[in-house]
């Protein structure tokens, strides 16, 4: 075994970043993923300053420039809009994290074309279908149990397996998850000129958010790459596994506990797309024709369920050979488009950490301390301004956050 190994509990966003960020370190690591692939969920992701900048300190020279080239080109305004139902502007919000880049913004990527690229050059170390179930340490290693009665022993454990971290569970049990009732419906619809042409201008900025009188919330995030998909990979790492993405535009309907449309609501798990898409459809009864127009053009078989959950943040613990990143100890609302972000800034910082202690002779838990206390101080605000009541509301910015300027 190397003198230095690191075990990531799952493949996700953060977990691959960390992998790409480490083994461009030259320290080993393995990864693994209870999936069985990179799966079809989840469509478009907000991103900013904190989130591009990790990926650039992370990855190879042309997998950042193939994420660059595949990511939204810039908007007319980088904020987040909200709209009542008949398309008049309420107002607006910045989008939170560090200075943009003023030249090629860093705005938003599809999911799972990140994460494809993400996983380039890693297939030697990413172990699909392999499940952590628990870990062991005695303080100088750590193992990892596995679900097929496996393990595999190393110098860190990362937990990067998100809300329900089975890493966390046993190392932090004490930490609730919290389910805020929310409930609702994500989807996409192609974006051809002529429902392009159809859709008010505000839907093209950053990202746009509309509630009716019926309590309805619906966002809207548009995916248009800089450059076709194909055309990129095919010249910036030619054969990748990387799948062709039409532009389309994300519309996700939240159900506001107590509201009268999630009242209505049939069991979101338990219905076919065409029972969801009826709702959705009654969800807009009445609003500006060009709102209701959209939800008529969604692709019913992107339709999935979701409900929206969030950790509270986690009192400081002792540090040691097994920490967390990303969803795994802060999952957040969407308010704020941060998660990806910020387990993408986690995943950079550890790599920077754990460098230190495989070269430069940090000792672990000091290296593992620093990258945690970091991690609280600037993540935990971004959590608790997003679980909060106002977040949706366009002038909630707590002074703890930073804002972004393009």
């Amino acid at each position: 075994m190397p003198s230095f190994h690191v075990l990531i509990a799952g493949g996700g966003i953060g977990g691959l970043c960390l992998a790409q960020g480490l083994r461009r370190a030259g320290i080993s690591c393995t990864v693994h993923e209870s999936a069985p692939g990179i799966g079809r969920a989840g469509y478009r992701l907000h991103m900013n300053g904190a989130g591009g900048r990790a990926l650039q300190q992370c990855l190879p020279d042309n997998l950042f420039e193939l994420y660059m080239q595949t990511s939204r080109e810039t908007p007319r305004r980088e904020v987040m809009v909200m709209l009542d139902h008949q398309t008049r502007e309420l107002g607006a919000r910045p989008h939170i994290g560090p200075p943009n880049d003023p030249r090629r913004p860093h705005t938003a990527v599809n999911r799972r074309t990140l994460r494809q690229i993400m996983g380039l050059g890693l297939e030697d170390i990413v172990r699909y279908d392999s499940t952590v179930t628990g870990f062991e340490t005695d303080g100088e290693k750590v193992r990892v149990l596995l679900d097929d009665g496996t393990s595999e022993t190393g110098d860190v454990l990362v937990g990067a397996d998100g809300i329900n971290s089975v890493v966390r569970r046993q190392l932090l049990p004490g930490v609730p998850v919290v389910d805020t009732g929310m409930r609702g419906l994500y989807s996409t619809a192609p974006l051809t000129d002529d429902l392009a042409a159809s859709l008010p201008e505000a839907l093209f900025d950053g990202f746009a958010a509309a509630v009716g009188p019926n309590g309805a919330m619906f966002a809207y995030g548009v995916y248009r790459p800089r450059r076709p998909v194909a055309e990129a990979v095919a010249e910036l790492a030619p054969g990748a596994p990387v799948d062709p993405v039409d532009p389309y535009i994300m519309v996700n309907l939240g159900l506001p506990p107590g509201s009268p449309v999630a009242a209505g609501a049939p069991d979101l798990w338990h219905s076919s797309a065409e029972t969801l898409h009826a709702l959705m459809r009654t969800a807009v009864r009445g609003w500006d024709p060009a709102l209701a127009g959209l939800v008529e053009h969604i692709d019913t078989s992107t339709i999935f369920p979701v409900s929206t959950r969030h950790l509270q943040p986690a009192d400081p613990w002792p540090a040691g050979r097994v920490t967390l990143l990303g969803d795994a100890i802060h999952a957040m609302p969407p308010s704020f488009g941060s998660g990806a972000n910020t387990a993408l800034r986690d995943a950079a910082a550890l790599a920077r950490a754990l460098e230190r202690a495989a070269h430069g002779g940090t000792p672990v838990a000091e290296a593992v301390a620093e990258y945690e206390t970091e991690m609280r101080a600037e993540v935990f605000p971004i959590l608790r301004a997003s679980a909060d009541p106002r977040a949706a509301d366009t002038d909630f910015l707590p002074d703890d956050l930073p804002v972004s300027h393009t």
